[in-house]
């Protein structure tokens, strides 16, 4: 009862969840309004992400069930992340413990981490305790601080690990840079060159002018770094000035007497200026590196949401909107007037339903456009979308294709339907009516010379005809209420020892032998439907057997339900068509010349499904068929419960 418990509140919060997201969409709420634990592991896919995954586990399976979500934001400013390998264990190991991978891009990791925990509604999100060194976390604070101070309601769990605070790596350059950087690194090129100048000019002579270049060499490399080519050539050309000036003899003049230190200051520019270059390419072809990279990890993620998922597009859309932080992402397609749009598919709480109301619109078709709400995106962003875009184009296309598959080979099968039905019943028709026919001309072409003894045959193949043409249409009229879903069956206990002896009773005695105890307890059906079952079963299995051979109809009781056994010595059927035997309109070796339309066994598994039971087909020990039937016992009628009243005593009147 505990677990029947557990697992109705959780559909219930789910049911909820669903409800609140409609309600957030609808009234463009973005704060986190969670109804079941949601935990989000940060990682950056060293060696601390296992320590991180399991502690968020251990808080997802807490009483009262959560969710796993495990996010990885790949740098899209060229800062180089984890190995891919590494990355795949990751996933691997966050899958078994029945978590979801999930990887975004962002050039800011706290505000990726923020806009991804709200745009899952998430209640909590762990972070690991930062790896680099006490000085490195003062001069420059990391993630962590970051996303405690934009966290609001959303609680943060800071899980220390061996690596906490023993320093990091370098990190490799950014190729594509903040605005932040590019102003420090021109401050650093304005500025630099004439605060060492300050510095310098009390310390060191006219001697010490080689110490001098190599640090003015050291400042433009290191403004190079900071960002990129050009505030570095800037140091360059002020640096080789001001060392000209104030430091090669004489000074105070830019005028150089010394060919060596003429040359040195050339040297100092020119190698100033190629290292620059070469850090300012080696830094964009990290970055470029870096993008491809995670644009492959987002594109990889996008088919991998494809390939698992039935619903491709919706799939595809909720990945997208979570690798970019996006309010609401859309497929529209334009109607045929020009002048609405249809949403095929839409993820998250923002979702513009036209192109005008989006923040961009990126055409994949002349009729189809992806529009987005949320953040500005940049070329390289938009070149991952219209990526995705083709892909949602292909999955439209293929499911477009499935349906109209599956509606050929519902064509193909209703006409073969028909072509099976119009052969099947010309046939049936046209046998007994040219016998009733024919009795029938015999009789009016005859008159009154026809001898008694042939008149009696002339009319037995009449009724006979005409019972194979009730047959026939009964039979036709019952297929097509199974179809329509027409039948009513009104379930009552029946006795099996009475409706038997009634379904075979228009056989020969000879044929068909009985076998069912009076003493069988009462089944739960419908006696009309459940007579016509079997007479069709029983009369299936007299077509088939040898000259000569009886069918036995045998009943027993299997606990809850009795088992009806029709057991002939016939030819018997293959296992591999057992199945297409209740098929309509499927004979015995589908043979033309059969007598049959081939609708008895499927009307009878009709009727008997219809009563709560089965019909399914067994081989006969020695050869043969057997048809197995099975119905559930009738439930025992309720004792009648009441006060019996006291006999009258002798002389009063009652």
């Amino acid at each position: 009862l505990t677990a029947l418990r557990e697992l109705a509140l959780l559909w219930t919060a789910d049911r909820v969840e669903d409800a609140l997201a409609a309600y957030r969409r609808d009234h463009d709420i973005v704060e986190s309004w969670p109804a079941r634990e949601r935990v989000v592991v940060a990682v950056s896919g060293g060696p601390e992400t296992p320590t991180l995954i399991r502690r968020g586990a251990r808080i997802a399976q807490r009483p009262g069930g959560g969710e796993l979500l495990v996010l990885h934001v790949a740098r899209g400013d060229g800062l180089a992340g984890a190995a891919p390998d590494a990355l795949a264990r990751h996933r691997a190991f966050t899958e078994s413990l029945r978590g979801s991978w999930h990887t975004v891009i962002g050039d800011d990791v706290a505000t990726a981490v923020l806009e991804f925990c709200r745009g899952v509604n998430a209640n909590q999100v762990v972070l690991g305790a930062t790896r680099r060194s006490r000085l490195a976390a003062a001069l420059l604070p990391g993630t962590v601080p970051a996303v405690v101070r934009g966290s609001g309601d959303l609680d943060v769990l800071i899980v220390t690990h061996e690596s906490a605070g023993q320093g990091r790596r370098a990190l490799p350059l950014r190729g594509s840079l903040s605005q932040r950087r590019r102003a420090l690194a021109w401050a650093l090129g304005v500025a630099g060159p004439p605060v060492l100048t300050l510095a310098l000019t009390p310390l060191v002579d006219q001697s010490a002018l080689p110490t001098v270049l190599m640090l003015f060499l050291a400042l433009t490399v290191g403004v190079a770094l900071v960002g990129g080519v050009r505030p570095a050539l800037v140091a360059a050309v002020s640096g080789g000035l001001l060392s000209n000036f104030f430091f090669t003899p004489p000074v105070n003049t830019f005028t150089i007497t010394e060919p060596q230190n003429a040359l040195a200051i050339v040297i100092l520019v020119t190698v100033a200026v190629a290292v620059s270059a070469v850090v300012d390419l080696a830094a964009r072809r990290t970055g470029d590196a870096a993008r491809a990279r995670a644009e492959a990890d987002t594109l990889t993620a996008l088919a991998g949401s494809v390939l698992r998922g039935a619903d491709a597009v919706p799939a595809m859309l909720d990945q997208l909107r979570e690798a970019f932080a996006l309010s609401g992402v859309a497929l529209l397609r334009r109607d045929d007037d020009e002048r609405t749009w249809t949403v095929l598919g839409c993820a998250g709480v923002d979702v513009p339903r036209e192109p005008d109301q989006a923040s961009a619109a990126v055409p994949i078709q002349d009729d189809l456009v992806f529009a987005i709400k949320g953040r500005s995106l940049s070329a390289e962003d938009l070149r991952v979308v219209n990526a995705v875009g083709l892909q949602a184009q292909a999955a439209l296309d293929r499911d477009r294709l499935r349906a109209e598959a599956r509606q050929t080979r519902s064509e193909r099968e209703r006409t073969a339907l028909r072509t099976a039905l119009l052969a099947a019943v010309s046939h049936d028709l046209r046998t007994p009516l040219s016998g009733i026919k024919a009795g029938v001309s015999a009789l009016i072409v005859g008159g009154q010379d026809v001898a008694p003894d042939d008149r009696s045959v002339l009319l037995g193949d009449i009724e006979q005809g005409a019972d194979r043409l009730q047959s026939l249409i009964d039979n036709l009229l019952d297929m097509s209420r199974l179809d329509a879903g027409a039948v009513s069956p009104r379930r009552v206990p029946v006795a099996l020892d009475e409706v038997v002896p009634r379904a075979v009773g228009h056989l020969p005695t000879e044929v068909v032998r009985l076998d069912v105890p009076e003493s069988l307890p009462l089944v739960l059906a419908d006696a009309g439907l459940l007579e016509r079952a079997l007479a069709n079963v029983v009369e299936n299995a007299v077509r088939h057997s040898p000259p000569g051979a009886t069918v036995l109809v045998v009943a027993d009781q299997l606990h809850d339900t009795i088992v009806v056994r029709v057991v002939d010595r016939g030819p018997g059927v293959p296992d591999d068509r057992k199945a297409q035997m209740f098929t309509a309109f499927q004979r015995l070796g589908d043979n033309p010349q059969a007598q049959g339309v081939g609708l008895g066994l499927a009307v009878a598994r009709g009727f008997v499904e219809a009563n709560g039971g089965t019909l399914e087909a067994e081989d006969t020990p020695a050869g043969g068929l057997t048809m197995v039937l099975t119905l559930p016992v009738a439930p025992a009628p309720a004792p009648v419960t009441g006060r019996i009243a006291p006999a009258a005593a002798p002389g009063v009147a009652r």
